[in-house]
């Protein structure tokens, strides 16, 4: 009778140490197709990251057909890689979802000219005649560009159709993009390198690739969050200084179209802007955001319009999860 009673409180004693504790299932929707500027998830998922922290973690990967920002809507999944932009107008619309972190300090948005025209600051690209630009570019960025510097006009936009040539073709243009991306398709297919400018480094400065949740799983849930926001910030923290090919093998799973070229430069690229650590994220750790930083563009973009000066701007975010120095250690 010992014995069983023995072997009943050392099978307990496992049990309560977590050993047999099944690990909660989480979604994490993204906002595009598999690339290296989701890898710290990936990196989570690859190196075990998130089971260490009592997570089953599934990436939803995103894309041009999905639609994970109505899934997480709908509570289809618990998370999504949303942004300042979006959260921003889920308020004004009355839509429960808030920003629990932001991973990328700098939104990677940029604008690139061709190298020889003499275009060496964010300035002088209101010289070019034509800016290729996404209406969504038009009306934000664009915007806060000709409220804040002289001599962008209406007359530069053109829209832009997601492919380069107009912009090689087109000596005397400008072409919105991706610091991680553009750049890099541009010089393979013309063979030479475009100037970049990165709006963020102009002022232009909403937090992005984030992590967005429904009030109520925050409400309810804060030690989920908690967990599922620390094994991300790890894993982003891994994947920039620690051996992320397994994570690497991952994206290239869910987007066979991603090649090991596009990887390494966006890393490179990520790490040499500051998307990731720059700002209060040096000392306080990937994924920090600050009251100060989200009132300051959400007053910018109420200059322009873009959003009511009465929208209760601090709904779009809760700091609750971020900035406490998680994942410093693990930096290289």
């Amino acid at each position: 009778m010992k014995k069983l009673l023995l072997s009943t409180f050392l099978g307990l004693g496992l049990t309560l140490s977590g050993t047999a504790f099944a690990e909660d299932k989480v979604t994490y929707g993204t906002n595009w197709l598999a690339q290296a500027e989701h890898g710290g998830f990936y990196q989570a998922v690859a190196d075990g990251t998130y089971k260490k922290h009592g997570l089953d973690v599934t990436i939803v990967q995103g894309g041009p057909n999905a639609a994970n920002s109505a899934l997480l809507i709908a509570g289809k999944i618990d998370f999504y890689m949303g942004g300042a932009m979006e959260e921003l107008s889920a308020v004004e619309q009355g839509i429960p979802v808030t920003n629990v972190a932001a991973l990328f300090q700098k939104d990677p948005q940029i604008l690139m000219a061709h190298p020889d025209k003499g275009i060496n600051t964010f300035e002088d690209l209101a010289k070019l005649d034509t800016i290729l630009m996404s209406k969504d570019g038009y009306l934000t960025y664009f915007a806060w560009m000709k409220a804040n510097f002289p001599g962008f006009k209406d007359e530069q936009y053109k829209p832009y159709n997601f492919n380069p040539a107009p912009f090689i073709a087109d000596a005397n243009s400008a072409q919105q993009g991706y610091l991680t991306s553009e750049p890099y398709e541009v010089e393979r297919q013309a063979g030479w390198q475009p100037k970049v400018f990165l709006l963020a480094d102009a002022g232009y400065a909403p937090y992005s690739t984030t992590i967005a949740a429904r009030n109520e799983l925050v409400e309810k849930n804060p030690d989920l969050v908690q967990r599922f926001v620390d094994a991300s910030i790890e894993g982003w923290y891994n994947y920039l200084y620690g051996d992320n090919k397994a994570a690497n093998e991952l994206i290239k799973k869910d987007n066979p179209e991603m090649t090991d070229g596009q990887i390494a430069f966006s890393i490179a690229k990520m790490k040499e802007y500051g998307i990731l650590e720059s700002g209060e994220a040096l000392t306080k750790g990937i994924g920090c955001m600050t009251d100060e930083r989200q009132k300051a563009f959400f007053d910018a973009m109420v200059k322009i319009n873009v959003f009511k000066a009465d929208t209760d701007y601090k709904k779009a975010f809760t700091t609750q999860f971020v900035c406490k120095g998680v994942g410093l250690a693990l930096k290289k």
